[in-house]
Formats: C-alpha cells, sequence, structure tokens
C-alpha cells in the first residue's frame, strides 16, 4: 500500500468587497490578487509575483474599513467581510505623494510607460518641489562588462536584493546599507562589486524597474543614441549550454543581440537566469560570416 502524502488542508473561501463589489477568493489571497481578479488598476513598484513582498514603496495602498492606517495590498492577505476602498480621497493622495516624492529624487525617465501612467493619472508634479530637491544623482559605475549600476534611477524597491537572495540566486552579495535618505544598495562592507561575492547572474536586472541596473550592451548603445526598442525583435529559444532547459528571450536590433531575458511566468526560470544564460549570447555575434 502506497504512503500517504499530507497535500494540506483544502482552503476556504472568503467572500469581500472591493469599490462596492462583492466578490469571494481564496483565502491567502492578497488584496492586490483581488483586486486584479476586478480588474482594478493597482500601481507597484516593489511587488513582483517571482518576489516575497517587502512593502517598501507603499505606492499600492489602500484604505480598510475599520483600519486606522493604510494597508499594502501587496502583502495584506484579505480577511472575511473585508470592506476595501481603493480610490478613497485618502488613497489617491497617498499615491499621489510617493510617486511625488520619488520622482522628485531619483530619475525615473526610463520606468515604464505604466508607470508614467500612474503619474498622470494621479497628478504627481514632483517639480512642485523646486529646483534645489535634495536627488540621489551620481556617476554611474561602471566596473564590469556585463551590466552598469546607475543608482540616481534606484528608489530601493529592494526587487536586486530578494533576487540576489532567498527569492533566486542565493548569493547575497548586495544589501541595503544607511538609514533615511542616505539608504543605499551596497556590497557586503562595502568592497567593489568585483570584489564580492556577485557572480554575474544579472538576475538583479531582469527585475529592476527603473533601469537603474542595465546590460552595458544597453548602455553604451543609449549613450550612443542607438537604441532604438520599437526597431527591435524577440525571438524565444532554449539557452544551450546545459540541460536544465531555460527559456531564452533573445532582444534584436539590426541583427545583433542587444540584451536576453526570460519570461516571469516560465516555469523553470520563473524570469531567472545564470551568468551564462543572460550575458553568454556575445559567441553568437563572433561567427565568421
Amino acid at each position: 500500500m502506497a504512503d500517504r502524502v499530507f497535500v494540506g488542508l483544502p482552503k476556504r473561501m472568503v467572500r469581500l468587497t472591493v469599490d462596492g463589489h462583492e466578490l469571494e477568493v481564496l483565502e491567502g489571497t492578497t488584496i492586490l490578487e483581488a483586486c486584479r481578479q476586478l480588474r482594478i488598476d493597482t500601481p507597484t513598484l516593489c511587488q513582483l509575483e517571482t518576489l516575497t513582498p517587502v512593502n517598501v514603496c507603499r505606492v499600492c495602498v489602500v484604505e480598510v474599513e475599520g483600519s486606522r492606517v493604510l494597508v499594502p495590498a501587496c502583502s495584506r492577505k484579505v480577511e472575511p467581510e473585508m470592506n476595501i476602498r481603493t480610490d478613497s480621497e485618502r488613497v489617491r493622495h497617498s499615491r499621489r505623494l510617493v510617486l511625488e516624492l520619488l520622482a522628485s529624487s531619483v530619475d525615473m525617465s526610463l520606468c515604464s510607460a505604466q508607470v508614467h501612467g500612474w503619474l498622470a493619472r494621479y497628478g504627481a508634479t514632483p517639480q512642485r518641489f523646486g529646483q534645489d530637491v535634495a536627488t540621489v544623482a551620481q556617476p554611474v559605475k561602471i566596473d564590469n562588462d556585463l551590466y552598469v549600476r546607475d543608482y540616481s534611477r534606484c528608489i530601493l524597491c529592494y526587487k536586486c536584493v530578494e533576487a540576489c537572495g532567498v527569492d533566486a540566486q542565493n548569493t547575497f552579495a548586495i544589501g541595503v546599507a544607511g538609514r533615511g535618505f542616505d539608504a543605499h544598495i551596497s556590497t557586503e562592507y562595502a568592497v567593489p562589486l568585483p570584489e564580492s561575492a556577485c557572480v554575474y547572474c544579472g538576475n538583479c536586472i531582469g527585475v529592476c524597474p527603473t533601469g537603474a541596473l542595465m546590460f552595458k550592451s544597453e548602455h553604451d548603445m543609449r549613450e550612443a543614441g542607438t537604441w532604438d526598442e520599437s526597431t527591435q525583435s524577440i525571438t524565444e529559444t532554449v539557452c544551450p549550454y546545459c540541460g536544465v532547459g531555460c527559456m531564452l528571450e533573445l532582444h534584436v536590433q539590426d541583427n545583433s543581440i542587444v540584451k536576453v531575458t526570460s519570461p516571469l511566468d516560465h516555469s523553470v526560470t520563473a524570469g531567472h537566469l545564470c551568468v551564462k544564460g543572460r550575458f553568454g549570447f556575445q559567441f553568437v555575434q563572433k561567427r565568421k560570416p
């Protein structure tokens, strides 16, 4: 007789109300997931399906009836009879202020069109803080041939730290050092990156939402004014380096591979790659004609 396998207790359904709409979701569902079931566009910056929520950007906050403070939708689990408002004046004011504070001190010009849409939707005007506002502007760090770090674009979303840690690579080469406005991404003991534990998997690049971490190939092309995503095509293939079966997305411009990513919903990679899969594409372009 086969051994019995415990597969866990069955989950119950939880009834709640979001913006006046009643729905039922599985217990353990986050408010953000419930909102997405209702197709309610909820802004997020530090949240990613493949990473553990860290609740640092606070741009996804919602109002829960009976709660003294706004709660982060990305990590707060639904509860029975919860009544949630996602578009109250209090929520809109909080989201607008968070976006304004970020955009006033950080270069967010390379964020996705969705992020710029949120800035417009909530009427964020970071210019109102004036020309002398403190920023995190600093020179781009270029100390290797694979990727660059432009911390003038870093919003401290922690995604790179999570990807370097238990959520993907388990290298723990980087963390957050300092406090308040001086908080920043750092290696252990602030040693130069090439001397750190970094294995150059590039998974930090794959989750960065602002362009603070970028392929050096992309950085060089942007500096030369030749980067043009509108002319790029994406070809999916399987990484040839080993038998794991990682899915690659080859971004090609002018018949050359300019960067490599992997889809977040791929069952093998969940968007993560090793150094060979992400950066080992140059040999393709060095074949003799």
